[in-house]
C-alpha cells in the first residue's frame, strides 16, 4: 500500500510547493510519512465534522485544501483552541492531514481552472503569469475566460446555479458580461489585474465595501459568491486525480462539509 509520503509526493507534483505564496502553510501538517494508506477523506477544511467523518469512515489521511495549521501562534497542543483540539484528535485517531493551499490556487489545473471551467469559461488563460511549470504551463493566481456576452442578470443566474450558491452579493459595473476574470477564496485585489486584462466582470469572494465602491467606479462587475463556493468546486477533481493516481486506495468525498454562512 502507498505511504502517507506516497501520496504528498504526489499532490506535489499537481501543486508544487513552489507555487505556494511565503506566507502560507502547505504539505504534511500532521501524521507519519511512512504510515500505510488505505482510504482517503478530501474536503476543502479540516475542520471538526470532517475529522469526526475521518473517523467514522477509518481513514488513514485527510487531504485538504485549506491548512489545518494557518496563521496559529501555537505554543502548545492542546484543548485551549480549536486547532490544537484537531490536532489531538488527528494524532489520537492515528490520522495524517496534508493541504495544498496556494500552491493549488496558482497550480495549472487547480483551484481557479476549475472555478473558471465551472462557470462555462472558455480560451482560459493565466493573468499575470509568475512563471511556468515543468511541462512549461503558465502558473498564476487569477484566471480569465470568455463566455457568450450577456446581461449581468443572466450571469448571476449561471453563477448561483453552477456553484450551488445560496446568494451573491456584487456591483453593477454598467456592462455586458463577456470576459470574466476569476480568483477563488479572497482574491478582490486582484481586480485591478482583471481590469488591466480587458475583463467586465470579475468572480471572487470575501469582498469589502470599499472594494464593492472600487469596483464600481472601474466600470467592473465585481461578484461575491463566497469563498466556500468557489473553491470547493476543485475537491472533486482533487478526489479523482487521487483515485487514479492510487488506484488501491479508496478516495472519498467528504459528505459532511459544507458552507456555515447562510442567506437569511
Amino acid at each position: 500500500m502507498p505511504t502517507v509520503a506516497d501520496i504528498l509526493q504526489y499532490i506535489e507534483t499537481i501543486a508544487p510547493p513552489y507555487m505556494k505564496e511565503d506566507w502560507d502553510n502547505c504539505g504534511l501538517l500532521c501524521g507519519r510519512k511512512d504510515k500505510e494508506v488505505r482510504k482517503i477523506l478530501v474536503a476543502l477544511d479540516p475542520f471538526r465534522n470532517v475529522i469526526r467523518e475521518a473517523i467514522e469512515e477509518k481513514a488513514d489521511l485527510i487531504v485538504t485544501h485549506h491548512p489545518l495549521i494557518f496563521r496559529d501562534k501555537m505554543m502548545a497542543v492542546n484543548e485551549d483552541t480549536e486547532t490544537g483540539r484537531n490536532l489531538l484528535t488527528l494524532i489520537e485517531n492515528s490520522i495524517a492531514a496534508i493541504n495544498a493551499h496556494t500552491n493549488l490556487d496558482l497550480a495549472p489545473g487547480g483551484i481557479n481552472d476549475v472555478l473558471a471551467q465551472t462557470l462555462g469559461l472558455t480560451d482560459i488563460e493565466v493573468i499575470t503569469p509568475e512563471g511556468t511549470d515543468a511541462e512549461g504551463r503558465p502558473y498564476g493566481l487569477l484566471r480569465s475566460g470568455v463566455t457568450e456576452e450577456q446581461p449581468l442578470p443572466s450571469f448571476l443566474a449561471t453563477v448561483k446555479e453552477n456553484l450551488r450558491c445560496d446568494g451573491l452579493r456584487y456591483v453593477d459595473g454598467g456592462k455586458s458580461v463577456h470576459k470574466v476574470a476569476v480568483g477563488g477564496g479572497s482574491c478582490a485585489d486582484g481586480m485591478f489585474e482583471a481590469a488591466a486584462a480587458g475583463c467586465d466582470t470579475f468572480v471572487t469572494s470575501d469582498i469589502k465595501y470599499n472594494q464593492f465602491r472600487t469596483a464600481y467606479e472601474l466600470g467592473m462587475n465585481l461578484i461575491d459568491a463566497g469563498h466556500f463556493h468557489t473553491e470547493n468546486p476543485a475537491m472533486p477533481v482533487l478526489v479523482s486525480k487521487l483515485q487514479a493516481a492510487f488506484p488501491d486506495v479508496q478516495v472519498k468525498l467528504s459528505e459532511n462539509h459544507w458552507d456555515c454562512m447562510k442567506f437569511y
